[in-house]
């Protein structure tokens, strides 16, 4: 954790100073250096799957919406990946194979003034999984519902010419269910493993901090944030803490249009207790109910496209595509990893 946070204050640190411009042409095509923020082109905002990337002027407020999915296809144990026939030999009676999740994001953003924006965020997340058992059998798990809501505040610490450097705290509210069950060999109505609830079902200190610059046809930012559970929830456990570091870069093909590359570091703890609603020997049955197989690491390479509507019809309006894989992962496993991850996204601006 503490190397994930080294590199994010190294990404801040090392950049041209604020009044260091290029004397090349701007997206209006003058000669003059470009050295002022523009918020309406393009890649003004990060690639969508960032959060937390921009602040607003006073009395201005932003509606988002994101649709986000991920496939996990398979399991691993450090970096070595696994068949179901692999977790069965390890003496577990069921293995699971594959999981989706679809997460709908609805999110509000209101700009107290030039320095500082709140932002308000809630998801509807819908989880499926697919298992096999030893005797041969299959079966799936299914739950939907909304997970945990976030509030935060950016502070501007620097908003000078083409950079900015924003300071991010929030807090996770446990408004997800972390009692969802489903029928599984055992019977119906089961209480289902740490990775089909819903929620943490605990409050979460969310800090962050966030740096973006502008050029004449290139954008580029870092961003480090963390998740710090305060606490164990009501069942007996809380879910490890979680470092992130992402660094992007972003050309400006028109001031409609942009395209991203992005690369995004993730690594997250084993869980802290364990869940008392869950049978004592489901650690020993299935690997996702085992507090101590959750913890992880991986590093995604994304691919991106922002839309910014520049005529009357679409002013203010923004759309935006991310697609990504993993490109590393290392997982304290038998637990399935990562295969696919993508986010589609639209804003709107009141001002």
């Amino acid at each position: 954790m503490k190397y994930l946070m080294t590199c994010a204050l190294a990404c801040v640190l090392i950049v041209t100073p604020a009044g260091a411009t290029e004397r090349v042409l701007d997206p209006m095509h003058t000669t003059a250096p470009y050295s002022e923020w523009n918020d309406v082109r393009a890649d003004a905002h990060a690639p969508i799957a960032v959060m937390g990337d921009h602040n607003h002027e006073g009395g201005e407020i932003m509606l988002a919406y994101r649709y986000m999915f991920m496939e996990m296809d398979g399991n691993r144990s450090g970096t070595s990946r696994l068949s179901p026939a692999d977790v069965i030999a390890q003496g577990f009676a069921i293995a699971p194979t594959r999981m989706t999740m679809d997460m709908h994001m609805f999110g509000l953003m209101y700009g107290v003034n030039h320095d500082l924006t709140l932002m308000a965020m809630l998801p509807w997340i819908s989880l499926s999984m697919d298992h096999l058992t030893g005797m041969g059998g299959s079966f799936t798990t299914k739950t939907e519902g909304i997970g945990d809501a976030k509030l935060s505040a950016m502070y501007a610490l620097h908003d000078r010419g083409n950079r900015k450097l924003l300071a991010n705290v929030g807090v996770g509210i446990p408004t997800g269910s972390i009692e969802e069950r489903d029928t599984t060999p055992a019977g119906p109505n089961q209480p289902l493993p740490y990775p089909m609830q819903l929620g943490s079902g605990t409050y979460d200190l969310l800090p962050g901090l966030t740096f973006t610059a502008q050029e004449r046809r290139w954008s580029w930012g870092a961003q480090a944030q963390m998740v710090l559970r305060l606490g164990r929830n009501s069942k007996g456990y809380s879910l490890g803490d979680r470092g992130k570091v992402t660094a992007w870069m972003a050309y400006l093909l028109a001031d409609w249009v942009s395209a991203s590359v992005r690369l995004d570091a993730n690594k997250w703890g084993n869980i802290d207790g364990v869940d008392e609603q869950l049978p004592a020997m489901a650690p020993m049955m299935v690997p996702t109910a085992d507090p101590d197989r959750r913890g992880g690491e991986r590093v995604d390479a994304l691919l991106g496209v922002n839309l910014y509507g520049t005529n009357s019809a679409f002013a203010d309006h923004r759309l935006a595509l991310e697609v990504g894989v993993p490109v590393y992962q290392s997982l304290d496993g038998p637990q399935l990893e990562t295969d696919f991850v993508a986010t589609l996204g639209w804003q709107y601006l009141f001002r």
